[in-house]
């Protein structure tokens, strides 16, 4: 027996060489977990398969750890070291027989127990072939899938046909000598051990493949069986004067329209054209804090992710980038102007749900979309939508429309038991496709609805962007968020129940602020927004290549050692490797004389660099702020400055969507501006060095604020100087003069003419007390008012503020 063993393993051997191609994550477990190949090691795993077995073999020998094939010697006795938690089903039973996974354990822990000192580590391994999460109903397909504990012959069939999309991930090893001191009785570790292993495959292969997909026929009909939707037809029918047949045939359309059709096979497909673009496109694609979402999955939570909206490429990026970190794709809410020919139908087999602008006086849509959102999150699907509604055309965060937000807390007001979890994503790209249409329609240019021919003329026009980044932010848990900030939500859960509870759209827009706040906070700087930042600063929009790389080398040294948050993710490369990556995306002239190279942005795309910048802008805030302070005063105290970002932090918290000021933010700040040797700092007083050099540095850094101190010195002109002036005025003459210090100065910022930035400034001035605004929508300034205008005046230059006076 012992040689048919060894030889069915050889033969598991080569055809794992032959037939699998296996996918690690993640890529370097041996240094993220911390393993020690010289302990005794063992691996659990979900099913006790040779296949299985020889994968993980195969992995083991690239990573250098210990043979899941061989025995481990623990305490003197040789133990199998590889656990699976259950046998094939025999070709000809119904049942498969009982594995050993018990009683390894249990000679574990007798060893462990006979020597104390000695340490082992278990090691979670989830082997998955292919990611297709079976039916509800089977069919002839499970015979080439996972989903099932198969036969000999249907893991047969599953080697040949998925062998080539093995995914082997490894989990963090359970601490053993924890488990055995933390538990009283000892002949229950075993068991515990093989219930904590169950209940983390079940989480694993969920968060893998998603949950068993229902046919269509078969989801439609739950959904119109709902309380929900049942009351909506019958309201339906009474208010238009239909049949009751006539309005649930309406109600099926709808879902029709909405509802995703989600398919392996297209994702597999879209996954391998996806390779080829990104590769077509990008110098690479920058993935950070994965982790996060990793253990979300690990604690079996619900997941929303809620990126930024740069590009149509986020929907792909974003979903290429979570199905390679060994997760399902989300399914999206997707805007309805995406769903023509052929786009539509392939969006939907890979996810897509389709959502209109809006619901307003269509009941019927409304009840329809909500019951069909709460079943994603019921049946356990992660979804992924834009809180921002649209695609941002200035760079900037938008303010977030809370529509999809309110419905995902309605949902789970319906007492969804897994734990929601909201994972905020910063997507950056050093091109935005979409960037030359963007700036026609701040123009003033219509909005071009969405076609296949846009779709070919996008694919032919492909090229070099440079690199993608993609950062996973901060987490916020929907259930510790209520629990702290509306104690008494629980009493609005009901299975059925459609009304919003009076708390809502306040909980939901301080939500939706967060979900901004940590997106923003998860930035990434990289060569283009850098160097847009550095020479937007200039008046020629141009900089010696040597002070270029000084300023470039300035501002990473600033954010190294003055971080505004931990998040904030650096550029490995140095100046000099960053600006000559810049320039292979022909963006930028250089120009060449006796006294060395000149870079200058190049002039068809001086407008188009703002949108870069913005997307960074806030973290340059605080530090642009203080410089100017320094560059206009020479001198100053940190309580000076402090009182100074007292005043104008709140404005750029609202509008940037910034954190709370950190406590000792501002001291990093100045310690980082002696470190370069541009002041000299002794904790108390900053002086400003008298040489050109650290001068001209503060300088151009101090000028990054000056787009939005004017606007704001403009606003606060208008008032203080036409008191009572009505909102619609206002904004009027507001345009008008902007209009015209874009003239004079050569401002070209599309954000500086933007009356949403307009009416989110006046909201925040009324909000700290700064002005009042009547019944009749008049304007009244308040005694504070003229203290933030004499703090503008200290700012900003002295032709600005004549621009400005001249046409009061």
């Amino acid at each position: 027996m012992r040689l048919i063993s060894q030889g069915l393993n050889q033969l598991s051997r080569w055809a794992n060489a032959l037939l699998v191609r296996t996918k690690l994550l993640p890529e370097n477990p041996v240094e993220q977990f911390k393993l020690n190949p010289e302990l005794p090691t063992f691996y659990v795993a979900r099913l006790n398969a040779r296949s299985d077995i020889a994968a993980l073999d195969s992995v083991c020998r690239q990573l250098q750890l210990p043979r899941p094939t061989h025995l481990q010697t623990l305490a003197g006795k040789e133990i199998t070291r590889f656990i699976g938690l259950q046998n094939p089903t025999p070709l000809f039973a119904k049942q498969a027989k009982q594995s050993n996974a018990l009683e390894i354990g249990k000679e574990i822990f007798a060893a462990l127990q006979l020597d104390p000192q000695c340490q082992a580590q278990i090691i979670p391994v989830t082997i998955l072939w292919g990611r297709n999460p079976g039916k509800e109903k089977p069919g002839i397909g499970t015979l080439f899938s996972h989903s099932l504990t198969p036969s000999w012959l249907r893991k047969l069939f599953v080697l040949i046909f998925s062998g080539r999309d093995n995914l082997v991930r490894f989990s963090r090893p359970i601490e053993l000598n924890q488990l055995i001191n933390d538990k009283a009785d000892v002949e229950e570790l075993p068991h515990k051990l093989v219930r904590v292993a169950r209940v983390h495959f079940r989480r694993q292969k969920l968060a893998a493949t998603g949950p068993k997909l229902p046919s269509r026929e078969q989801l439609f009909n739950s959904l119109l069986a709902s309380p929900s939707i049942k009351k909506a037809i019958a309201e339906e029918a009474k208010s238009k004067g239909l049949t009751h047949e006539e309005a649930r045939l309406n109600a099926q359309n709808l879902l029709e329209e909405i509802a995703a059709n989600y398919s392996d096979a297209m994702v597999r497909v879209g996954e391998r054209l996806l390779t080829w673009l990104w590769n077509k496109l990008y110098n690479g694609i920058e993935i950070k804090y994965a982790d996060r979402v990793h253990n979300l999955v690990d604690k079996g939570h619900e997941i929303i992710y809620v990126p930024c909206h740069r590009s149509h490429m986020d929907y792909l990026l974003l979903t290429y980038v979570i199905y390679h970190q060994g997760l399902v794709p989300p399914h999206i809410a997707a805007g309805v102007n995406l769903n023509f020919f052929p786009a539509g139908g392939i969006f939907r087999r890979s996810g897509a749900f389709f959502i209109r602008r809006s619901f307003a006086g269509n009941k019927l849509y409304s009840a329809v979309f909500k019951e069909y959102l709460s079943q994603l999150f019921i049946k356990g699907y992660s979804v992924k939508f834009y809180t921002e509604g649209g695609r941002s055309r200035t760079g900037r965060l938008l303010p977030p429309k809370t529509g999809m937000l309110a419905m995902t807390i309605q949902s789970m007001l319906r007492g969804i038991d897994r734990p929601i979890s909201i994972v905020p994503v910063y997507i950056g790209y050093e091109h935005v496709m979409e960037i030359n249409t963007y700036l026609k329609e701040l123009a003033g240019s219509n909005k071009k609805n969405e076609s296949v021919f846009a779709v070919f003329k996008a694919m032919k026009n492909l090229k070099n962007y440079g690199r993608g980044y993609l950062n996973f932010g901060e987490p916020i848990n929907v259930n510790q968020y209520l629990n702290e900030h509306q104690a008494d939500w629980h009493q609005a859960v009901h299975p059925t129940d459609v009304q919003k509870p009076a708390w809502l759209n306040s909980r939901v827009a301080d939500l939706a602020d967060d979900i901004m706040t940590n997106i923003n906070s998860a930035a990434a700087l990289n060569a283009v927004n850098l160097l847009a930042t550095i020479l937007l600063s200039n008046s020629q929009f141009a900089l010696s290549k040597q002070k270029l790389l000084s300023q470039l080398e300035f501002y990473l040294s600033l954010h190294r050692d003055a971080k505004y948050n931990d998040q904030v993710t650096l550029p490995a490369d140095s100046a000099e490797q960053l600006l000559e990556h810049a320039l292979q995306l022909k963006k930028f002239d250089v120009l060449h004389d006796e006294l060395g190279d000149i870079i200058a942005i190049k002039e068809q795309e001086r407008t188009l660099f703002n949108y870069y910048r913005n997307n960074i802008i806030h973290l340059f805030a605080v530090p642009s702020v203080i410089a100017q302070q320094l560059v206009n005063c020479r001198s100053t105290t940190l309580a000076e400055c402090e009182a100074q970002l007292a005043r104008l932090y709140p404005f750029f918290a609202k509008e940037w969507f910034l954190t709370p000021l950190r406590s000792g933010y501002i001291t990093d700040i100045l310690n980082a501006f002696a470190s370069n040797n541009l002041i000299e700092f002794d904790g108390t007083t900053a002086v400003t060095r008298t040489d050109s050099h650290a001068f001209a540095q503060l300088e151009m850094l101090g000028k990054v604020s000056h787009l939005t101190l004017q606007r704001y010195a403009i606003t606060v002109n208008l008032i203080d100087s036409n008191q009572g002036i009505t909102r619609t005025n206002l904004e009027s003459e507001n345009d008008v003069l902007a209009k015209r210090l874009g003239t004079l100065h050569g401002i070209k910022s599309p954000e500086f003419f933007d009356k949403k930035v307009l009416v989110s400034f006046v909201s925040s001035l009324k909000a700290h007390g700064f002005i009042t605004i009547s019944e009749q929508q008049c304007i009244e300034p308040t005694a504070q008012l003229s203290d933030l205008k004499a703090h503008l005046h200290a700012l900003l230059p002295a032709s600005i503020w004549q621009s400005i006076s001249d046409t009061l």
